[in-house]
């Protein structure tokens, strides 16, 4: 069941709400205003805010700012009065999800609310990600040529205006990839819109997209502008773009032309300025062949394509990236663990991860969060991998070796940097390698 946290001064509007969402099968918390939402914030395990823009105090802006802060994977939702929308397009350009303008429509409130949170929970910005986020482009993690590869494009491409098309399965990591190529551009002080097409209703895609009018249809009843509007000297991800229906491409490849369009029921043509990433796990060409998608927008969005290959087809990624989740779900659950045993990464280069980096790191998250060691064992492993060890090919000897091998260079490392308090220097000594040498497997180990 989902927790929603809803901040309004007016106890009538709480009301309501605490009412209608409850009815819906939600949690719902109540504050009436940001100093008595921010406990809760802090304490709460939430999936969504709902607040009102302008109250007494701290208004709806300091909240936002202050949940990015202390949750930025929680997405926030403003309600503002009508003569407040320009506000409320800002807050959707400082990162909050969407807005609902007073007095609100039930069910255009509910459907915001539900697509917010089908979206935190498919994205919960786990920590999967390819790069070091303290330092910009810095620390990819995956050591293989295919991924050294993206990080030469991104460098390459992303201080460009030039329209990427990623692929890859699900769970590789495109979003994350589209941030990185949005952080690196000129345009990184502006905003980051992702739409994800594959969660919004086909009926509903039109207005999401390109804002409408008062009164192109039953329930607008104030104007409102769409992502691409709201994108404006920004960046806009189009995730699952091979979800876009027909019917829409036309209208679609328009924007990526002129950079302008037409809301929904309405007559003035809008101009912006945006750069445009697209993301899908389908494969598009063949969705050309088979006349279900526009060739003419799969040659506009395939400017700079960027392919993510599945982790089963880089299985030499896997320790730094385990290394990499170990240290952050040790530190987020505050564990002793500072190893995993030969026989599960054994198990983990036999298994096929389907669900790519996202899958391992959900795996990862639960043995950590379950080991009472300071080791994770076969035994931690979740159901669904233990029981897929009889069903893979036993791992050679090299193999087995090979793992071994990198488990202990990897617990001397760590030896090490205790022994002399993380002095890298020092710790390079005492194993009899440089101190570039050591700097290069701490990077690699995700130490």
């Amino acid at each position: 069941m989902a927790s929603i946290l809803v901040v309004d001064d007016d106890q009538n509007i709480r009301r309501v709400l605490k009412d209608l969402l409850g009815k819906e099968g939600f949690n719902v918390l109540t504050a009436s205003d940001v100093d008595k939402a921010l406990p809760l914030i802090d304490q709460q395990d939430l999936d969504l805010i709902v607040t009102d823009l302008k109250m007494p105090g701290k208004s709806g802006m300091d909240l936002l700012t202050l949940c990015h802060e202390k949750r930025p994977a929680v997405p926030v939702i403003m309600i503002t009065a009508f003569g407040n929308v320009e506000a409320a397009v800002a807050a959707m350009k400082k990162g909050a999800y969407d807005f609902i303008t007073k007095p609100f429509d039930e069910n255009e409130l509910l459907n915001v609310i539900e697509k917010a949170i089908s979206e935190s929970e498919m994205n919960k910005e786990l920590i999967s990600t390819y790069f070091d986020k303290e330092t910009h482009f810095s620390q990819i993690i995956g050591k293989t040529p295919v991924i050294q590869q993206v990080f030469q494009t991104i460098q390459k491409i992303a201080p460009t205006d030039s329209t990427v098309l990623i692929t890859g399965e699900t769970g590789v990591g495109k979003e994350l990839i589209a941030r990185e190529i949005h952080l690196g551009s000129q345009r990184r002080d502006h905003p980051f819109i992702k739409v994800n097409c594959a969660a919004i209703p086909e009926t509903l895609l039109e207005s999401e997209l390109f804002g409408y009018e008062k009164g192109a249809f039953t329930g607008a009843v104030t104007n409102k502008p769409g992502r691409f509007e709201i994108a404006h000297q920004g960046t806009i991800l189009l995730d699952e773009m091979g979800e876009i229906p027909f019917h829409l491409q036309a209208k679609l490849l328009g924007v990526i032309q002129d950079k302008s369009f037409d809301r929904v029921g309405g007559v003035k043509t809008i101009k912006v300025d945006i750069r445009i990433i697209a993301a899908t796990n389908q494969d598009l060409q063949s969705a050309v062949q088979s006349g279900k998608f526009r060739s003419d927008l799969f040659y506009r969005l395939n400017v700079v394509p960027i392919h993510i290959p599945p982790l089963r087809e880089r299985k030499d990624d896997l320790i730094p990236l385990v290394g990499y989740f170990l240290k952050i779900f040790t530190a987020k659950y505050c564990k002793k663990i500072n190893n995993v045993s030969p026989e599960v990464m054994a198990t983990f280069s036999n298994h096929d991860w389907p669900g790519n980096i996202r899958e391992l790191e959900n795996v990862l998250e639960r043995m950590v969060l379950m080991s009472e060691t300071d080791i994770l064992t076969l035994d931690q492993l979740p159901a669904e991998i233990r029981g897929a060890i009889s069903t893979v090919e036993a791992p050679t000897l090299k193999e087995k070796i090979d793992t071994i091998s990198q488990m202990t260079e990897k617990q001397m490392i760590i030896d090490a940097l205790n022994k002399t308090n993380q002095n890298r220097t020092r710790a390079a000594k005492l194993l009899g390698i440089s101190r570039r040498t050591l700097q290069n497997k701490i990077k690699e180990y995700g130490l």
